[in-house]
């Protein structure tokens, strides 16, 4: 090694955009485990169930209107269901600004052959979002993970719209304000801003979307992971913490103890000032450092969650983009053999980069004690 090591290291050196880091102070033995081993059908397994999905509500906010569902396939499972159960009553418009919304992209073109039209937008930038027709159900994530490219507010979705909004929100929840009036289903996972453990999704209905299942019945068969009706009505016991299937209820129990953390510090606006402060700590760093640049072009549209960020041009000249990737493996390696970072090698779909989870869990001060570890690991690799 050529180059002096900082000298303090992020106490806690999780940066990993999922799962993410746990709360801090979590550790296990402090789980309620009564549940454990017992029926998830039980009246204890039920109650914690539907007290997990009240303190959703709590945190999160969200109206009594709407209803909050446990569901299996984190959040994946939750879009897919509701894609798949309420898509193709009208047209949809499929927005689509990263990799994950490529996904649902082809979920509705290649697999439910749906009519409608797609807005994409290179990674870094959103689509134009006034080109979404308001007739027209819509299909978007909030927060672009792979991206770190977010919508900045709701104020594109028509009040007047037709159709309804699907929001993939898995990288929002909990660190971003979500406009409830405009949004029809919202999904998330716990693994994100509470780092919580997966294989769990959260399906949020506003009274628009429960019309809809009601109203409408795809030709297209429906496994039984996704059916949200019976006879024509809402199944009601989903979001009474009746899931569909057997769900972990030591996850349940790690889910709790995040929220129960969250309402503690203070609910949504708490969450949401750590993730602000976690990042502008960041961006100050970023700022004064030659060698990398935000990915998310427009500071509105910037993630304070997924933190995305590519090399400057000049300080990689003459590196093509395998050779660009292979100095980001360098540096996580290294960061990782240190112990000063783990996982922040950007997506293997974007653009050459790196990434820093900024979400609730995340001290600030770790995120100022990354920063000269990563000037470290960059010109360490770039020497080599």
């Amino acid at each position: 090694m050529t180059n002096p090591t900082p000298e303090l290291r992020p106490e806690r050196p999780f940066f990993s955009s999922g799962p993410c880091a746990k709360p801090p102070g979590w550790a296990p033995e402090k789980l309620a485990l009564g549940s454990l081993g017992r029926s998830h059908r039980s009246k204890l397994g039920k109650a914690r169930l539907a007290y997990a999905i009240e303190l959703t509500r709590q945190v999160l906010r969200v109206p009594d209107s709407h209803r909050i569902g446990i569901v299996p396939g984190s959040d994946t499972g939750a879009v897919e269901m509701a894609m798949w159960s309420m898509l193709g009553a009208r047209p949809v418009t499929m927005l689509a600004w990263e990799s994950f919304g490529e996904g649902w992209v082809t979920d509705a073109v290649k697999q439910l052959k749906l009519e409608g039209k797609i807005l994409k937008a290179p990674y870094g930038e959103l689509p134009d979002l006034k080109r979404v027709d308001p007739s027209h159900d819509v299909v978007f994530t909030w927060n672009g993970t792979t991206s770190g490219v977010r919508v900045p507010n709701g104020d594109w979705i028509s009040d007047k719209r037709e159709g309804i909004t699907i929001a993939d929100a898995t990288s929002a929840a909990f660190a971003q304000e979500l406009p409830w009036h405009k949004l029809d289903v919202v999904t998330y996972s716990w693994q994100k801003v509470l780092g919580g453990e997966g294989a769990h999704g959260m399906l949020i209905l506003s009274p628009r979307a429960v019309e809809r299942l009601e109203s409408y019945t795809p030709e297209r068969p429906l496994p039984k992971l996704f059916r949200l009706t019976k006879s024509g009505k809402l199944i009601e016991g989903i979001f009474a913490g009746e899931t569909i299937n057997t769900p972990s209820m030591l996850a349940v129990e790690d889910y709790i103890f995040a929220l129960e953390w969250a309402k503690g510090l203070g609910g949504l606006r708490a969450l949401i000032a750590r993730a602000d402060a976690n990042v502008a700590a960041l961006d100050a760093w970023v700022q004064r450092t030659p060698w990398i640049e935000h990915l998310a072009i427009d500071p509105a549209t910037r993630s304070n969650t997924s933190v995305c960020l590519k090399f400057v041009a000049d300080a990689v000249q003459g590196m093509d983009e395998e050779g660009q990737n292979a100095l980001v493996k360098s540096m996580a390696g290294l960061l990782e053999a240190q112990g000063a970072a783990f996982d922040i090698a950007g997506y293997r779909d974007a653009p050459p980069g790196i990434r820093i989870w900024c979400g609730a869990t995340v001290e600030t001060d770790d995120i100022e004690a990354l920063c000269p570890w990563l000037d470290w690991a960059f010109h360490e690799a770039r020497s080599a």
